[in-house]
């Protein structure tokens, strides 16, 4: 009688061993059946850069930055561009943009107001 309740025992111990191994290897099937276009993409990495207006038409914008890290960027303008205010040659504007490739894609464009002129006081 112990004999048989011991190999009843480890039959049935076996027997969910088993089960468990099963259900693991169907999810791992699963998971890997999942199509890599679930995974949520990456955001791209946005960026932002004062300057003033060097040139721009329908599809760029070059501006010449601000600060002691001068020079030229040139960006690409699109119809997803949002601008504020109204960028002209020589305004100062703020340029958020993403990187694609080489490529420089302006997301939004906002001009600065013009600072008044400084008048001197008559002495």
């Amino acid at each position: 009688m112990r004999k048989v309740l011991t190999t009843f025992a480890l039959v049935a111990a076996l027997a969910v061993a088993g089960a468990a191994q099963a259900a693991q290897a169907t999810t791992a099937k699963k998971d890997a059946a999942k199509p890599a276009a679930t995974a949520k993409p990456a955001a791209a990495a946005s960026h932002s850069v004062k300057g003033t207006v060097k040139s721009m038409d329908a599809s760029s914008l070059v501006i010449t930055k601000s600060g002691k890290a001068g020079g030229d960027m040139t960006f690409t303008v699109n119809a997803d561009t949002k601008k504020d205010g109204a960028p002209a040659v020589g305004s100062s504007v703020s340029v958020r943009y993403r990187t694609e490739g080489s490529t420089n894609v302006a997301t939004a464009v906002t001009a600065q107001a013009a600072k008044p002129a400084k008048t001197q006081a008559k002495k």
